[in-house]
């Protein structure tokens, strides 16, 4: 029994040239959908090149992994091992990134065993999901804040409820005897889109006279403009 059992774990078969071209291949493929729709979600100033290239190196990665361990059992349980210690402490700033992550990872095990048609179907249907659910369209929020002298305050209060039609919420207003500082919430899509309006909306504000500085951040702490 015990022979047997040996016998079965190091008993391990390699794949053909054409197999391993053929599921790399079809992983590049789904890789390049994932970037795709990775990169029409976050289509704006939240986009990363950097992590959506990341994506379509995981999904790689993990056919090339499953295409080791696939017909190795003693291999499979070492990598399992090997793998439980390795901790990654890249902070996921958006609870979409985890979606992609597991995407990605899922399509490369299903490529490595050669399961086309799973990887196929299923990132079909997780597209079909994200963009029911509304996940396609980036709503990030993005702070605007103006600092200007104390009499101006009523003419920038007037132009950024004329600019933004009332979608731009007023969080604070810090006042001194002779300045005066706004930070307005807007949405980045809204933003995006009067600045393709407008010749700028910074250059707008400027124009009202007797602004210090306008600051554009984004609500985890990038700063865009």
């Amino acid at each position: 029994m015990r022979e047997f059992i040996l016998e079965e774990l190091m008993d391990g078969t390699n794949l053909d040239v054409m197999t391993i071209i053929l599921n790399n291949v079809v992983a590049l493929i789904a890789a390049l959908f994932i970037m795709f729709v990775y990169k029409i979600t976050y289509s704006g100033v939240s986009y990363s090149r950097k992590f959506n290239v990341s994506l379509g190196a995981i999904a790689i990665t993990t056919t090339m992994i499953m295409g080791v361990i696939s017909n190795d059992i003693a291999l499979s349980l070492g990598m399992v091992g090997a793998l439980s210690i390795i901790r990654f402490r890249t902070a996921i700033k958006d609870s979409r990134d985890s979606i992609y992550i597991f995407w990605t990872i899922i399509v490369g095990i299903c490529c490595g065993v050669g399961d086309y048609m799973v990887a196929a179907i299923g990132s079909t249907v997780t597209f079909l999901v994200i963009l029911m659910l509304g996940m396609i369209k980036n709503d990030n929020r993005m702070l605007l804040i103006i600092r200007a002298a104390y009499n101006r305050q009523d003419v920038i209060q007037a132009y950024i409820f004329k600019t933004f039609h009332r979608k731009a919420v007023l969080r604070v207003r810090n006042t001194t005897e002779t300045t005066v500082e706004f930070i307005y919430e807007i949405s980045s899509n809204l933003l995006i889109k009067v600045e393709h309006e407008n010749t700028g909306i910074t250059n707008g504000i400027y124009a009202l006279g007797g602004v210090e500085y306008v600051n554009i951040v984004m609500q985890n702490d990038e700063v865009s403009n």
